[in-house]
């Protein structure tokens, strides 16, 4: 497909993007909240909305986008002597979303954190240690310096 000397950078086309197109469904700061509230366990349109004070209707169209792009599901629910509700729960898919997620909690608490520290940390259920991402390559070698990261085009890239 491509020579052994891979095209540069300004050779390819960035048409079927896909961190564009990842940014079409997650690419908005109120979608990134909502998954923050249910990846903490709220789960309901109302309590999501006070939580956070994200208008109805954008919390509305989010919830909505999101379930439309696979992300969430609805989930009936009815407290005693109400009408049936909506819950929000994880697809799958969804749950693939934590190590996104948890980058840019670490990138956060890192550079933007109050004095005080950190508002969220993630931890290992089983032990109760503090989790953080890492690079490995598919041999197994961790990534330390980020300047060893070499983006080189896929099996889906195209020259211009």
């Amino acid at each position: 497909m491509f020579p052994e000397t891979p095209p540069a950078p300004l050779d390819w086309s960035f048409d079927n993007c896909t961190i564009e197109r990842a940014m079409g469904v997650l690419g908005e700061k109120w979608t990134l909240v909502v998954l923050r509230e249910i990846f903490t366990g709220v789960r309901r349109f109302e309590d999501m909305r006070v939580r956070t004070g994200i208008p109805r209707q954008v919390l509305t169209n989010r919830l909505s986008s999101l379930v439309e792009n696979g992300v969430l599901r609805r989930e009936p629910y009815r407290e005693p002597g109400a009408r049936v509700r909506q819950e929000y729960r994880l697809t799958p898919k969804g749950f693939e979303l934590y190590p996104v997620l948890m980058a840019l909690a670490e990138w956060g608490n890192r550079y933007l954190a109050d004095p005080e520290g950190p508002p969220i940390q993630y931890a290992h259920r089983d032990c109760g240690a503090e989790l953080h991402l890492e690079i490995v390559c598919a041999d197994g070698h961790a990534i330390t310096e980020k300047r060893e990261v070499q983006p080189r085009p896929g099996p889906g890239a195209q020259l211009r």
